[in-house]
């Protein structure tokens, strides 16, 4: 296959990490996701805990107002975010790739190789999966659940410019109810499109 990269965003719960997991496999490219965090902190000297918790804040106003405005030194989110932002690229510019969530997509926009795939599901589904296969153990899960997508969203649209979730922010938006091979193939039949083959 030629040089692909592609960007999973997904509502918890969707299964997306499945489905990009399952699609790099398939596809015989690199997966990155939690192996984001380790190069992160290797750049930064920050531990991996301490970067994945600042990945969990909800940021207010945006980073490129606090860019813009803010002469002192960025914040230490900001910093892991530039830092990540860094490492991103560098995956994307060295192999073909599959990369999920951490504005991935965003951060890429310009590279012409780029497929930005957002996975989501109805909610019962998405409640099912974070009991049954998370297990989690939440009193509400309905309502745990859309607490992750409102964190996911304010850290996507702190960071981007543009909106978490909205299907014109991706080139494909698949539904993992027809199930997670059904939309493996959709992404695939999408890469190889994206890749002139």
């Amino acid at each position: 296959m030629k040089h692909i990269v592609i960007t999973i965003g997904r509502e918890y719960g969707s299964g997306g990490r499945l489905v990009a997991k399952k699609l790099s496999e398939e596809l015989g490219i690199t997966f990155y996701d939690k192996e984001l965090i380790s190069a992160v902190a290797k750049k930064t000297g920050f531990s991996e805990n301490f970067i994945r918790d600042t990945e969990h804040q909800r940021p207010t106003n945006s980073f490129l107002f606090d860019l813009y405005t803010v002469v002192q030194t960025p914040s230490v989110p900001d910093q892991v975010f530039i830092a990540q932002s860094r490492v991103i690229k560098e995956a994307a510019a060295k192999e073909s790739c599959v990369i999920v969530g951490r504005c991935a997509d965003y951060i890429l926009r310009d590279d012409p190789s780029l497929l930005r795939v957002f996975v989501h599901a109805p909610l019962e589904e998405r409640v099912r999966r974070v009991r049954e296969e998370y297990g989690v153990q939440e009193p509400n899960l309905e309502a745990y659940v859309l607490r992750q997508d409102k964190a996911r969203a304010s850290y996507y649209n702190y960071f981007a410019n543009g909106r978490w979730g909205q299907s014109r922010e991706y080139d494909l938006c698949v539904n993992s109810h027809m199930g997670i091979d059904a939309a493996v193939s959709v992404i695939r039949a999408a890469a190889h499109a994206t890749a002139g083959e």
